[in-house]
């Protein structure tokens, strides 16, 4: 197999093999991906007998984990939509954040919903809102986009109790109640300026232009009769309500019966498949389509929205076994430059090489954590610099980035402008944070 510099080349150039065949060539992104993890790992060195496993290992591997939730949040949304229900919660945002604000309003949003509640999960739920906030304000959907896509990986990436930052605080030691309550300080700058003050800035120069498909989740015709707010918040909020009921009960009543109840209900895909029972039977008195038609239509999108974010995780397994990682690690370990710096690089390498916020996590902390107190900083800033550089660079080995493209309704030079930078600047931002933070080293508890 190869190996050394000659990984990073090639890595780079099946990015460059794919853009190509997807913008120049017009290639459909699954079939385009699925060649270009075939042929990579053919170019890496892996036997010809190995590499149609490891694509198909890889692509079933994300479908284990979004495949059933992307099909369900589809149909659940396009009741939402059907019923007026997403119209009601936009115009709530509205109320409270105003029409400028409201992309502020939809990151923060993002931002608390995403500590109990998966990357993937919270933005096939919230993605709802998009459009109908974009042709309320006026306000461009890539904004939307971007905010509610930062806001959301940023504490995915950064607060605790979501696994990869709960990982890092284990593997550096940190107080995990201190380290919770400075991730959070550090992921709302984070979120404003590069969900919301960038999201607006790429908004105005990024052209959401008439080809890009209309969303399934819009009501063709207005809704039977008018839905509450307050039954639009709960419908909204019951997945959400459902997965951080079990996250709570975990923490606070472990091995007990209700815990064991709540982890059955609350689990993500059984919880969207509750909450999608529960708005077909709420929510049709609400409707004027049939229900067939709703089915149908949301299954048809939810289709080539599970091709292509499996093809997305192939492609990843592909690069994730030519063994990238570790000659990164290997590398940058003779380094010399400040030490929360490098586990920023580190971290964001990784996360753009490997296509997982949490794989760049564990990988990174379980390499830097052990060594906190010899390289002179404390478990936790440390740790937040880690965290600070998964949040950015996702690229299109990451299943995450096909749903933002997807269910954002990007092209994908869009997607790479609001979603992949404004992560970037979102990390960078939680980065300067943590740096700020250490001038108050020895003062504040833990720092």
């Amino acid at each position: 197999m190869v190996t050394g510099n000659m990984l990073i080349v090639i890595f780079i150039l099946s990015l460059a093999a794919l853009f190509f065949l997807i913008l120049k060539l017009k290639l459909e992104p699954f079939l385009a991906l699925i060649g270009v993890a075939l042929a990579t790992a053919v170019v890496i060195g892996i036997p010809v007998t190995e590499a149609p496993k490891i694509v198909t290992t890889g692509f079933g591997n994300t479908l284990a984990g979004v495949g059933i939730l992307i099909g369900l949040g589809v149909i659940f949304g396009q009741f939402l939509a059907a019923s007026g229900a997403v119209e009601k919660i936009a115009q709530a945002v509205l109320r409270v954040f105003g029409v400028k604000k409201s992309p502020a309003g939809l990151a923060l949003t993002g931002t608390a919903v995403s500590i109990p509640v998966f990357f993937d999960a919270a933005f096939v739920i919230l993605s709802g809102l998009i459009k109908s906030l974009s042709k309320k304000t006026g306000i461009s959907i890539v904004s939307f986009v971007t905010a509610l896509g930062v806001g959301l990986i940023v504490s995915h990436s950064m607060i605790a109790p979501t696994p990869g930052p709960l990982v890092v605080a284990e593997n550096t030691g940190a107080d995990l109640g201190l380290f919770i309550l400075y991730g959070i300080i550090c992921a709302i700058p984070a979120t404003l300026v590069g969900g919301y003050l960038y999201g607006m800035f790429i908004g105005k120069r990024v052209k959401h232009d008439g080809e890009i498909e209309e969303g399934v989740i819009d009501p063709v015709v207005k809704p039977k009769k008018e839905i509450s707010t307050g039954l639009s918040f709960f419908m909204l909020g019951l997945p959400i309500i459902l997965i951080l009921a079990n996250t709570i009960s975990q923490l606070v009543l472990p091995e007990s019966g209700i815990s064991t109840f709540l982890s059955f209900v609350g689990e993500k895909n059984v919880a969207l498949f509750i909450s999608v029972i529960v708005g077909v039977l709420v929510l049709t008195p609400y409707i004027s389509q049939p229900k067939s038609q709703l089915y149908s239509e949301a299954i048809n999108s939810a289709g080539i929205i599970i091709l292509i974010t499996g093809a997305g995780g192939a492609f990843g397994a592909v690069i994730n076994e030519s063994g990238i990682g570790q000659h990164l690690i290997d590398t940058m370990q003779n380094w010399s430059i400040p030490v929360l710096l490098l586990a920023f690089i580190f971290s964001q390498i990784l996360r753009a090489s490997l296509g997982s916020s949490t794989v760049a996590l564990v990988t990174t902390s379980s390499i830097m954590g052990p060594l906190a107190v010899d390289l002179g900083v404390t478990p936790i800033l440390l740790g937040l610099a880690i965290c600070a550089g998964a949040v950015g660079l996702s690229m299109p080995n990451d299943s995450g980035f096909w749903v933002v493209k997807n269910f954002g309704k990007l092209t994908i030079p869009q997607t790479l402008q609001a979603w992949t930078i404004g992560g970037f600047v979102a990390g960078v931002t939680a980065l300067i944070t943590v740096y700020i933070l250490s001038l108050f080293s020895g003062i504040l508890p833990g720092l």
